[in-house]
Parts: structure tokens; C-alpha cells; sequence
């Protein structure tokens, strides 16, 4: 792994500078299966999903949480004490720099991750070269067009995400699917006739996290009985591997 100057010369060598960042997360365990990371949030988003937790990263003109000299300053220091880089958004795959930033920090021998909603399949084909692991977002049944819609509140939206998925199904990164979960938007038969529609798609990995309402959403507070055991259950046995994250 490189370190100190000919590091940081490795980082910001490359057009990755144009990186628009949000913010960085320093230090994480549960963003990269396995490994300690750091997470980058990229700005910018299309969709405006009725749950988004980061309605401040959907704007690419919105404040910036740092410049890419600034991290890579900081990303050299770190190694030795975190394994990988995971890029969150917004979404991430819309900022043209990602592809040069992801083979930067990967060059330094970090392991690279991301978090994206599949919305531009062609640009996460050109990435997959340089990436370890995926995390999917998968919003609702990806054979349901009018649950995809009105969940990001843009038509269409659908037809990237399933194309994704059989990016990552026919490739070699490892990967995993995951559903923020409402019962407003996911009751547990809906919830459970999605995961079992990846199941048999051929997903092995498979995440159901929480929504966590931001102060303003129309969505309630999630009772702490959603999703019911018996669906909890149920998808555990569809999965080599699941997890459930409350966040709380």
C-alpha cells in the first residue's frame, strides 16, 4: 500500500478532483461486509424517493462536505487503519469523476465499494473492473413499473436497477441486495413476495434495513413489530445470507 506523498500524489493526479463530495463517514463496520471502511457521499441524485435519508445530497450544486485534495490527504493517513472506500450518495455513479476516484483509492490498495440504486446500468458496467463489492438498492418488486415510480417519483425508473441486476448476477463482484423498509410503502407481504422474487433470480445476499423517517417526511415512525417475525423468518431461510438492520 502506498503511503504519504506518493500517496497522495496517486490521489490527486487523476481527473477524480472533480469529485463532488458531501461528506465522509471516517470510520464504519456495517457499509462494507466484513471490512472497515470509510464512506464517501457522492451529491447528486435523479429519483426523490418518498423515504430518502439524504435529501441534502440530491442537489449536485449543494454544499460541499469536502474537496477530493482534502480527503486524499486524509484517506493517506488512514492506511493501515481502515480496508476499504465505500461511495454512497446521493448516487454516486452520476458524478463523471467516480470511475477515476474509485481507481485511484484502489491503486493506494483499498478495497472499493458502492452503494448505488442501479439507475445508470452502463456506468456501473464501466466500474465493475475496479470494484470489490456492491450494495443494490432495490426499492420494490423490480417487476412492478408503478410500485418503482411511485416510490422514486420518476417514470421509468425500474428499467436501470433491473438491468443492474443482472449485471451483477452474470459478474464476478460480490454483491448484495437491500430494501430500506416501510410499512406505509412494503407491508410484509409485499416485502416478502420482493425478496422472493430475488431469491429466484439467483440473489444469494440480501439486507432489509429500516426506514428512519427525517424530520419533515409524511412517513410515520416505524413500530417496532415490522417487519413481523414470521417474515423475518422467512427471509432468512431464502438467503445464504441476510441481515436485518434496525439502525437504532
Amino acid at each position: 500500500m502506498l503511503r504519504g506523498s506518493a500517496g497522495e500524489q496517486v490521489l490527486t493526479s487523476r481527473p477524480a478532483s472533480g469529485l463532488c463530495i458531501g461528506g465522509v463517514t471516517p470510520f464504519t463496520s456495517i457499509d462494507f461486509p466484513g471490512a472497515l471502511a470509510a464512506v464517501v457521499f457522492v451529491q447528486g441524485c435523479p429519483w426523490r424517493c418518498r423515504y430518502c435519508h439524504n435529501p441534502h445530497l440530491q442537489a449536485r450544486g449543494g454544499p460541499a462536505g469536502s474537496d477530493w485534495p482534502t480527503f486524499a490527504a486524509w484517506l493517506c493517513r488512514r492506511a493501515g487503519l481502515i480496508d476499504a472506500v465505500v461511495f454512497s450518495g446521493g448516487e454516486p455513479t452520476l458524478d463523471p469523476a467516480l470511475p477515476a476516484a474509485a481507481a485511484a483509492v484502489r491503486a493506494l490498495g483499498f478495497r472499493v465499494g458502492l452503494h448505488t440504486a442501479g439507475i445508470y446500468p452502463q456506468r456501473l458496467a464501466a466500474l465493475l473492473p475496479v470494484l470489490d463489492w456492491v450494495g443494490l438498492d432495490v426499492k420494490a418488486a423490480l417487476a412492478n413499473d408503478r410500485a418503482y415510480d411511485d416510490l422514486t417519483g420518476r417514470p421509468g425508473s425500474v428499467r436501470g436497477p433491473r438491468a443492474a441486476l443482472d449485471l451483477l448476477l452474470t459478474g464476478a463482484v460480490d454483491f448484495e441486495c437491500r430494501t430500506t423498509a416501510h410499512p406505509a410503502l412494503l407491508d410484509d407481504t409485499a416485502l416478502l413476495a420482493l425478496a422472493g422474487s430475488l431469491a429466484e433470480a439467483g440473489v444469494s445476499r440480501y439486507a432489509v434495513q429500516l426506514c428512519r423517517p427525517t424530520p419533515g417526511s409524511m412517513l410515520p415512525p416505524v413500530d417496532r413489530d415490522y417487519p413481523a417475525a414470521a417474515t423475518l423468518q422467512a427471509l432468512d431461510a431464502m438467503f445464504a445470507g441476510f441481515a436485518f438492520r434496525r439502525g437504532d
